[in-house]
């Protein structure tokens, strides 16, 4: 496909699509998918640092469930960046990236505890879902239904999380 030059810095490079979505929202939607991209892929990797550190009474319970969370988060990644794709756009997915645009707060490295491990994993999938329903809302504003329902799906799944690792927690409150 031909490349499309870009008039603006600011607007992201657009490949040419028949898609019927007008070429300034899906520069809108690129924007704001590749932000939701380097969030999830912050969030993956935020899984994984837990699952290989966590120790303590609940560990092979923890360690599986951070597993199991990445490995959805995984497919979430996978969604978010095909969908930029589909819409003429270049999916920004390396590590770099994710590093400097992510909106999840650091995960503490020195972490051990399982208790700590699941506050701390709590926190970062409540902030991506926060994320995730503003951006439901501003594709619909958009006018892109199917980039709503995708983020849709997405949120669905982090409650999902979310409620499985709170658990852990909310009997001993």
């Amino acid at each position: 496909m031909k490349r499309k030059n870009v008039k603006s810095k600011d607007e992201p490079t657009m490949y040419e699509t028949e898609n019927d979505i007008p070429n300034n929202r899906r520069g809108e939607l690129n924007v704001l998918m590749n932000q939701r991209l380097a969030d999830a892929l912050d969030l993956q990797m935020q899984m994984k640092q837990a699952h290989w550190n966590v120790k303590g009474p609940n560990f092979i319970g923890l360690h599986k469930l951070f597993d199991e969370i990445y490995e959805a988060v995984g497919e979430y990644v996978d969604l978010i960046a095909e969908r930029i794709v589909q819409l003429g756009g270049i999916a920004e997915g390396t590590v770099r990236v994710a590093a400097t645009r992510s909106r999840l707060e650091a995960y503490p490295l020195a972490t051990a505890d399982g208790a700590a491990h699941v506050e701390a994993v709590a926190r970062a999938l409540s902030t991506f879902g926060r994320e995730v329903r503003s951006t439901i809302n501003e594709a619909d504003d958009l006018d892109d239904a199917d980039t709503a329902d995708l983020f849709t799906e997405v949120s669905r799944g982090i409650d999902k999380w979310l409620w499985f690792v709170e658990a852990h927690s909310q009997a001993t409150k």
